[in-house]
C-alpha cells in the first residue's frame, strides 16, 4: 500500500468531518463522515466552491481565504454553519493550510454533545424543583387541616348568622389552596400503562381544543403514519399534550393574533440520545403556533410550578407536562421567537414495563 493510500484509509475511518480543499476553496476530498455531516456525497460536492455547499458569514469565508494566503492555521469554536440542504450546524472546526497549496479542514460536530449537555441541565433543575415543590407542599397540607378543621368548628359556635360568612370564607379559601398544593403534587392515582396511538390521543386532544375554542383556532396536521403503537400512559399524555396547546390558544388570544394556528407535526427518530439515555426509536411531536412567544425573561425556568407569562396563568400546566414525559422517559424542548413557538415532545417507543410500578412524583 502507497503512502497516499495508507493516509486515505486513515482519513477515511475518522470519526471527524476532514475535507481538502484547493486554492479556489473547491472540495478536493471529504471523508465518509464528512459525507454524513453535510448530506451530501464526496462526488456530487467535489471541485464546487465553498460557497455552493456551505453557507457562513462572509466575515467566516474572508478569514479562511487570509489563512490560504497565509498559511496560519487557525481554530474556531461554535460556529453556525448551514448545508445545501438547509440543516444549522454547530460545529467547532480547525483550519490548516498545505504546503502544496490548499487546505485541510477538520469539522467537529457539537449539536449532539450541546443537546445533551442542555437536556441534561434541563432534567436535573426539573428534578430539583419537583423535590422543592413536594416538600413544600407537604408543609402546607399539614397545617391547611388544621385551619379548615378550626374553622368549621367555630361555625357551629357561632350564634350569630352573619359570623357564618367569614367561616365559610376560610373554608372554601383552605379548600382551594389544598386543590391548588394535589395540582402542585400531581395525581395520586398510578398511571394505567396500555398499548396507545400517539395520532388517536392527538385527534381526541384536537377535539377537546374546538369544542373548547371552536373555530377561533386553526388546527393542522402534519402525521407519520410509519410510527407504532407504544406502551404509555394514555390520560397523561392527553394532559400533557391539551396542557401545551391551551396555553398556546390562551398566549394567542391574549395577544390578539391574527389568524391563530397549531401545527401538530409527527416524525419517527432512530438512535436518539435523551439526557444520558439512548433509544433506537422516539416519537417526535411537535406543537409549533404563531402566536407571540414566551418572554425572555422566563425562558430558562418556563417549566418550574408557578411560572407563567399569563397574568391569570397558574403556571403549571408546562409543569406538569414535563413531568408526565419524565415519567415515559421522555423530555419536553422549546424554541420560541414573536410569531412561531415549538414545543416538540420526545417520547421513547421501547418504555420499559417499570413504568407502571414507579408511580408519580409526589
Amino acid at each position: 500500500m502507497s503512502r497516499s493510500q495508507s493516509h486515505k484509509q486513515i482519513l477515511d475511518n475518522l470519526t471527524s468531518s476532514v475535507l481538502v480543499l484547493n486554492e479556489s476553496l473547491c472540495i478536493q476530498y471529504m471523508n465518509p463522515a464528512a459525507e454524513m455531516l453535510l448530506e451530501a456525497s464526496a462526488r456530487r460536492l467535489k471541485n464546487r466552491p465553498i460557497e455552493e455547499w456551505l453557507s457562513s458569514s462572509e466575515a467566516e469565508l474572508d478569514v479562511l481565504r487570509q489563512s490560504l494566503c497565509s498559511g496560519h492555521p487557525y481554530s474556531k469554536r461554535e460556529a453556525r454553519l448551514v448545508t445545501q440542504t438547509g440543516q444549522e450546524l454547530t460545529v467547532d472546526y480547525s483550519v490548516n493550510p498545505i504546503p502544496d497549496g490548499g487546505i485541510l479542514l477538520e469539522i467537529q460536530a457539537r449539536d449532539r454533545l450541546m443537546r445533551i449537555e442542555r437536556e441534561e441541565e434541563l432534567l436535573t433543575r426539573h428534578a430539583s424543583a419537583r423535590i422543592l415543590v413536594r416538600g413544600l407542599a407537604h408543609e402546607i397540607k399539614n397545617p391547611l387541616g388544621g385551619i379548615r378543621g378550626a374553622a368549621q368548628l367555630l361555625d357551629r359556635e357561632l350564634d350569630r348568622a352573619e359570623l357564618h360568612e367569614y367561616t365559610q370564607i376560610i373554608i372554601e379559601e383552605a379548600d382551594r389552596l389544598r386543590h391548588l398544593v394535589d395540582r402542585l403534587l400531581g395525581p395520586h392515582k398510578l398511571p394505567v400503562i396500555e398499548r396507545v396511538n400517539i395520532h388517536a390521543i392527538l385527534e381526541h386532544v384536537c377535539s377537546l381544543v374546538k369544542a373548547e375554542t371552536g373555530n377561533r383556532v386553526k388546527l393542522m396536521r402534519d402525521y407519520d403514519p410509519s410510527i407504532p403503537e407504544f406502551d404509555g400512559a394514555r390520560g397523561q399524555l392527553i394532559q400533557a399534550v391539551l396542557n401545551i396547546i391551551r396555553n398556546a390558544v390562551q398566549a394567542m388570544e391574549e395577544a390578539g393574533t391574527t389568524a391563530p394556528q397549531i401545527m401538530l407535526r409527527t416524525r419517527a427518530l432512530r438512535q436518539i440520545t435523551l439526557g444520558t439515555e439512548r433509544h433506537r426509536l422516539v416519537c417526535s411531536l411537535e406543537i409549533i403556533d404563531n402566536g407571540p412567544g414566551i418572554p425572555d425573561d422566563i425562558a430558562d425556568t418556563i417549566f418550574y410550578p408557578m411560572v407563567s407569562s399569563r397574568a391569570q396563568g397558574s403556571g403549571l400546566g408546562l409543569s406538569i407536562a414535563q413531568s408526565i414525559m419524565n415519567q415515559h422517559k421522555g423530555l419536553i424542548e422549546f424554541t420560541s421567537e414573536p410569531g412561531q413557538t415549538r414545543f416538540n415532545l420526545f417520547i421513547p417507543l421501547e418504555l420499559s414495563h417499570d413504568t407502571s410500578s414507579q408511580g408519580l412524583d409526589r
